[in-house]
């Protein structure tokens, strides 16, 4: 099943063209002629300017999945920091603390004798040996999160290592706090943003009874927004909705959550006098973060009361604040969404033209969590890859209609391997980037970029992709041309490509080329040396490859001045 998957994503092309194709071949193999197209095995025309694509194309999505958070980018040092891991009683779980020595020398015990109003679990040490104590000592000591390391970014407690991992990736939004984590297996144990606030001593935490882990929720409702900020990412909340996997509350008493919804985003939003927003501010921010989706709930459509109570959400959002886009649960690329939205949520993975077929009326897809799962991807490949960013093209080439698309899950500690692939692993003290992540790095200047019309024509129907864009390098403020083509097949591949409808002078004459191949643990970038308007270049087997060119105009404009077929019969 994996393998269609991968095939379906590279998209495929009309039996009748493949019948002219094979038609044309035979012909030019009889009369060995030299036309280019069959010489160098695939053409790629470039011609004429589509539209501008989306600020928020390609963004990532955080869930607490994996020890991502705790333990993970939220640079916490000790584990179980408060001893309430299992709840408030006594005696409380105290794992993973131990003795130190023989516990005959000591004895410890927990009792609800805290300062701490929410965190009234303390633990109690006495130590029995006296002068007779071993030369090693007695005590009690924390392995953290399966070691300790200081790798802390000077303010704002994220690990310094993960989070320039994040922000290379330059995301255009980034997608709080689940996943799955967000509705719990049970609503006692989902989210509840109002007790991930305040001081850190001051959170109760609580047990994440999806992937059976404790949080201390130092990474909280103030964190999220926090790192968006920092990484310079549009937030996308994602609140609960009333609904766990096991539980909908009934549309008659939702209106709890529904307030618990307007008071988190007046947290992040309201005036620094505000009852909410007044909170925000004594934790350091008195200007308001820039809130402007949410999406009510994760991954509920179909389940009971979902849209009876999305309706609820969806009016008392509006009315508080109009200009907030809200994102449904909901597929609407196959069938029109029976409820208003914004943004509808497609989190399943499909093939690269999924979105041929859309209507461009309604409200615009967010593609929440796409990866290639099962075999094919492992703990990570190439293959699984270059599979997603054939995906990637078509969502391009698509972005009149999708507005957002994100990765995931994004971290896994090789220690708690909840879910798999994930695209960035880690340990306490380092950390790499799978295929995956590094093949996001190529979609990257794709947010606000131009998105450029391109023909492929090849020989190898279904195991080329390729799209090209203008965008502009925000440090220079100059535009590139990049085109990006994927080599899904096992073979080497000559690829001519064919700017049309450009101004020879407009284009450097040199660029660089990027490539993510088996031969490489990270993308290799080198120099093309007779870059412009005709390229002809070379695609190894099982690559994706990125084109460079420097334009010398500030213009993004390439104006057709050829269709097509004209480049088909002068062959």
């Amino acid at each position: 099943a994996t393998g269609v998957s991968c095939e379906r994503l590279m998209g495929t092309r009309s039996d009748h063209a493949a019948l002219m194709l094979a038609l044309l071949i035979g012909f030019c193999v009889v009369f060995r002629c030299s036309a280019t197209l069959w010489d160098t095995n695939a053409l790629l025309v470039v011609n004429g300017s589509i539209r501008k694509m989306p600020e928020t194309l390609f963004g990532v999505f955080f869930e607490e999945i994996n020890h991502a958070g705790a333990g993970g980018l939220w640079a916490e040092l000790v584990s179980n920091r408060g001893f309430e891991s299992g709840g408030h009683h006594s005696p409380a779980i105290i794992d993973p603390w131990s003795i130190i020595g023989d516990d005959s020398l000591i004895k410890v015990s927990t009792e609800a004798s805290s300062c701490f109003k929410k965190n009234p679990m303390a633990l109690r040490m006495e130590v029995v040996c006296d002068n007779d104590c071993p030369v090693g000592g007695v005590g009690i000591y924390n392995p953290g999160y399966w070691g300790m390391e200081c790798l802390v970014e000077q303010g704002h407690g994220f690990r310094n290592d993960l989070f320039k991992m994040v922000a290379n990736m330059k995301p255009a939004f980034i997608r709080f706090p689940g996943g799955c984590f967000v509705e719990g297996e049970y609503l006692r144990n989902a989210f509840r943003w109002k007790e991930t606030v305040g001081p850190w001593e001051e959170r109760p935490g609580h047990f994440g009874d999806v992937w059976f882990y404790w949080t201390d929720d130092g990474l909280g409702h103030y964190e999220f927004f926090q790192l968006a900020e920092d990484l310079g990412a549009a937030p996308i909340w994602v609140f609960n909705n009333g609904i766990s996997h096991q539980e909908s509350v009934d549309p008659s008493i939702i209106m709890p959550f529904v307030q618990e919804a307007l008071d988190g985003i007046e947290f992040a939003r309201g005036g620094p006098n505000s009852t909410w927003g007044s909170v925000r501010a004594a934790m350091g921010h008195p200007e308001p973060f820039d809130l402007k989706y949410v999406a009510i709930g994760n991954e509920d459509c179909g389940k009971k009361y979902y849209r009876e109570n999305y309706l609820k959400f969806y009016a008392a959002i509006r009315k508080a604040y109009p200009d907030i886009k809200m994102i449904s649960n909901c597929d609407g690329s196959r069938v029109k969404l029976d409820h208003p939205a914004d943004i509808d949520a497609k989190t399943v993975f499909s093939m690269a033209n999924t979105f041929d077929r859309t209507s461009r009326v309604g409200p615009k897809a967010f593609v929440s969590e796409y990866a290639v799962t099962g075999d094919d991807a492992g703990l990570g490949s190439l293959l699984a890859s270059l599979a997603e960013a054939g995906f990637l093209i078509g969502l391009e080439k698509n972005s009149d209609i999708v507005e957002m698309a994100s990765y995931a899950p994004l971290f896994v500690n090789t220690n708690d391997k909840r879910w798999k692939p994930d695209a960035i692993v880690f340990d306490s003290s380092q950390s790499y980037g799978t295929p995956s992540y590094w093949m996001q790095h190529f979609f990257k200047e794709s947010n606000g970029a131009t998105l450029l019309n391109s023909t492929l024509q090849a020989n190898t129907s279904n195991t080329l992709e390729a799209s090209a864009i203008v965008f502009q390098d925000p440090v220079s403020k100059k535009n590139n041309l990049r085109i990006k083509v994927i080599n899904f097949g096992s073979s080497t591949v000559s690829l001519k490509i064919l700017i049309d409808g450009l101004d020879p002078n407009l284009l450097d004459n040199s660029g660089t080329k990027t490539v993510l191949t088996s031969a490489n643990i990270v993308p290799v970038t080198s120099l093309v040396e007779k870059a412009g308007r005709n390229m002809d270049v070379v695609l190894l087997p099982h690559s994706l490859t990125c084109f460079d060119v420097l334009m010398k105009s500030g213009s993004a404009e390439i104006t057709s001045t050829a269709d097509d077929t004209s480049y088909v019969s002068s062959m």
